[in-house]
């Protein structure tokens, strides 16, 4: 990601409503705290410091702090109880959909999940996990503005959904939402869809900043400070209920707001003593240096483990750390036998449990186009079907056919027919 001066001092001015003339001297008082801004000084300074500013700006850059940060010792600096070294959950998005590209981010469908992967299939014995991470878009598609509806931008949303099903052979089963935005929209679609849902962002102490106040874009003022996750409730996520997914709490760690402190790693640990397993979870971004993040965390993780010698740490990826908590280990993924008969598709789960009411059905067609639709359901939890006709699109312009779903508890699975062989 990149940001020209002028940007970072149209971002000063969006959040702040201070305009000022955008120059690195200008630049250096309020990271100094030199500026007189009416009392808001230090929070300026840090949303500005030198830190934040600090962007990788390509993928060289990104690459470079990459082979530091996934090397063996860089990882081990500090093991788990088992052994083990550091983990990442590479939750990536796609940028797609924009009207204007001002940060200079890669844009297109898998660009990010596939650069991923090829650096964690570089690495031997390697339990790095990719997961997923979506940010709406805003009504004009201007990709630094950040929105919470995922109706408004539901087109993209299946798209990369589709595409990583044909594409990438992925379905996720964990997910992190961009901004930790949730709302009732959201809520019903990932309630389909995801069995582990990272957004919880419950903190003690209200966002100063004026762009994040009154729950404006992620809001978790009424939800749980646990680190052990709820089912939430259907008509309010951030409230227990008897919704399937699970929503976890999920901190900053290199930003400007909502910072996993040392009390938020003793609750854990005191949860984890009581209630007999706990998930600490914590969130980055790879357009800045993360090493220092990272230290930042195990220092605490090293000085508060020792308060609590009768609790073992287990480093993990998202999906992995869920399915330990859960105690579902021995759960097998699903799987969905396909058969495609003339212009009917039918689809039956043989063994296992579907987290949602139906399978997610992706096509491709032979012009490169990549749709969704819904299911007739046959058997409730059990058979589908799907015609290809005048009212959707004809088998003869089908490439592609895709069908996934994460399981119950986790694991997914994606089945593929391609009618081009």
């Amino acid at each position: 990601m990149t940001e020209s001066l002028i940007s970072t001092f149209e971002r000063l001015s969006t959040i702040y409503d201070i305009k000022i003339e955008p120059t690195e001297k200008n630049l250096l008082l309020l990271q100094n705290k030199q500026m007189e801004l009416g009392g808001i000084e230090e929070l300026v300074s840090k949303t500005f410091s030198a830190s934040n500013l600090k962007y990788n700006q390509s993928w060289v850059e990104i690459d470079d702090m990459l082979d530091r940060i996934m090397s063996q010792s860089f990882r081990n600096r500090t093991v788990d109880d088992f052994g083990n070294g550091w983990i990442y959950s590479w939750h990536c998005m796609d940028h797609i959909g924009y009207s204007s590209n001002p940060r200079i981010k890669d844009i297109g469908f898998g660009n990010i999940h596939r650069h991923y992967k090829q650096k964690i299939d570089k690495q031997e014995n390697c339990s790095d996990e990719i997961n997923w991470h979506f940010h709406p878009l805003s009504f004009n598609k201007v990709p630094t503005q950040n929105t919470t509806s995922y109706l408004n931008c539901m087109d993209n949303l299946l798209q990369i959904l589709c595409h990583r099903i044909i594409d990438e052979n992925y379905f996720p089963a964990s997910y992190r939402p961009g901004f930790h935005a949730e709302r009732p929209d959201s809520h019903a679609f990932l309630e389909q869809w995801i069995p582990f849902d990272y957004a919880n962002q419950y903190y003690e102490n209200e966002n100063l900043e004026p762009d994040l106040t009154a729950g404006r874009i992620g809001d978790w003022r009424r939800s749980s400070s646990s680190w052990r996750g709820y089912h939430p409730s259907h008509d309010d996520y951030q409230i227990a209920g008897n919704c399937k997914r699970i929503i976890f709490r999920c901190l900053n760690i290199g930003a400007r707001h909502s910072l996993l402190r040392e009390n938020h790693v003793r609750q854990a640990f005191v949860e984890a003593k009581l209630e007999g397993s706990a998930i600490l979870s914590f969130t980055n971004h790879d357009y800045r240096e993360m090493a220092e993040d990272i230290d930042y965390v195990r220092n605490m993780i090293e000085k508060i483990r020792i308060e609590f010698p009768e609790v073992k740490i287990a480093f993990s990826g998202s999906h992995a750390a869920a399915i330990s908590h859960n105690r579902h280990n021995d759960v097998a993924a699903p799987k969905i036998n396909i058969q495609l008969s003339n212009n009917l598709l039918e689809i039956k789960l043989e063994k296992g449990e579907l987290f949602g009411p139906q399978p997610f059905l992706a096509i491709k067609t032979k012009n490169g186009f990549y749709f969704n639709d819904n299911l007739i359901v046959v058997k409730p939890n059990t058979e589908w079907k799907y015609f290809f006709d005048q009212n959707s699109v004809f088998i003869h312009d089908v490439e592609v056919i895709g069908v996934a779903s994460a399981g119950r508890y986790g694991y997914s699975t994606v089945e593929k027919l391609n009618l081009s062989n």
